[in-house]
């Protein structure tokens, strides 16, 4: 992935601060930090991937939910951080990190916002997955995840879901959903000061 040389990309505490000051409630800090700590997990068997991008994307997927807590939120969110005058790669990140994306039909049926919100870049695929790995604060394994959408009839998402867990466990060299064992359900978060 190519950055501009003028897309600074905020750090983790920056991050932390931008949640904080949109609003965001101490449960949905500690999920963003959650995340962080299994999208790291994930980049770092991925050397193509961009560290701070995911680092910072993973922190601000969930910034929308200080406004909404609906499927709007990354929406929302997308708009907060384009605001902040954030780089694309992050607003992109926040828009595209509900399950393993939204294709055309979901964004029809959920009254959203036309745009595009299917992850393509390895960033955003990371970000997108390890939230699918975090349920709360608690990592969890994809199955989860997929259980979930398919109890609510959302078979195509549930797919998705398995479908993006299959092509990022490729890439990584084993199954992502050993990183419960390794990392633990409650993971040791960085710059989270509550």
């Amino acid at each position: 992935m190519q950055r501009r040389a003028t897309d600074r990309i905020p750090t983790d505490e920056e991050c932390i601060s931008l949640l904080w000051d949109a609003g965001c409630k101490k449960r949905v800090v500690v999920h963003c930090a959650t995340v962080r700590a299994v999208a790291e997990e994930i980049a770092k068997g991925i050397p193509e991937a961009d560290m701070d991008v995911v680092i910072a994307g993973a922190l601000l997927h969930d910034i929308g939910r200080s406004k909404d807590h609906s499927i709007m939120h990354a929406y929302i969110g997308a708009g907060i951080v384009r605001d902040l005058g954030l780089p694309d790669v992050l607003i992109d990140i926040v828009r595209k990190h509900t399950g393993a994306g939204l294709d055309d039909i979901d964004v029809r049926e959920m009254g959203l916002p036309p745009g595009d919100y299917m992850p393509s870049t390895i960033e955003e695929k990371i970000v997108a997955h390890a939230d699918n790995l975090v349920s709360d604060n608690r990592v969890i394994t994809h199955e989860y995840s997929v259980e979930k959408l398919r109890s609510k009839g959302a078979e195509r998402g549930a797919e998705r879901i398995e479908a993006l867990h299959r092509e990022l466990s490729a890439v990584y060299g084993r199954d992502l959903d050993l990183l419960v064992a390794e990392i633990g359900e409650f993971p040791k978060l960085k710059g989270v000061r509550l």
